[in-house]
């Protein structure tokens, strides 16, 4: 039996604000209608959460749910309950039009640390990443460094990265790259 391995084996680079591969994440794509009633109480039963607004992220029972599109969630729980949380979801919306399917080990998941992760982003995403425009459980879906990826927000000091696994090593090289010390220009501060 192979157990599961992160896509940079936990790499880290401490530089104008930290940088992680996060513990493995269990991710659930789930798409739906978000105007059904059905799929709204799906979701809560199943994740204990309402559905997030757009460009949002809400935290339920079973970790974060994050609004990907207009038809879209992206559930972020524990890795190894993904496959059962799938398997309830796909139990919940029998007979309505949906999408339910584990995509954990096809992405991987940074966190940045400290204060200057927004300018970290800004030299990369075409995002207005001003605390007036990009505040607590706000997401956005964009592109770092022509990489699609989608962050969110999770406190002021930090804020967490999804990107294809395929992509992981160019992400966290062009992190620590945006992240090297003195080179903020302390847009955001």
């Amino acid at each position: 039996m192979c157990s599961a391995i992160s896509a940079l084996n936990g790499a880290s680079y401490s530089g104008a604000v930290d940088v992680a591969e996060t513990d493995l994440r269990g991710m659930i794509t789930l798409r739906g209608d978000f105007a059904s009633k059905d799929f709204a109480a799906a979701v809560r039963q199943v994740l204990g959460a309402a559905l997030p607004a757009q460009r949002k992220t809400v935290t339920g029972k079973a970790g974060r749910v994050v609004w990907m599109s207009p038809d879209e969630l992206l559930a972020v729980v524990e890795y190894g309950a993904a496959p059962q949380l799938a398997a309830d979801l796909r139990t919940a919306l029998a007979g309505q039009h949906h999408l339910a399917e584990v995509v954990s080990d096809a992405r991987a998941v940074f966190s940045l640390t400290g204060a200057g992760w927004r300018e970290v982003l800004a030299k990369g995403a075409p995002v207005d990443l001003a605390a007036q425009a990009f505040g607590p459980d706000d997401m956005r879906r964009s592109r770092l460094g022509q990489v699609a990826v989608a962050f969110w927000m999770v406190d002021d000091q930090s804020c967490e990265l999804v990107c294809f696994r395929s992509v992981a090593a160019f992400v966290f090289d062009w992190l620590k790259t945006a992240a090297a010390p003195k080179t903020l220009p302390g847009y955001f501060q």
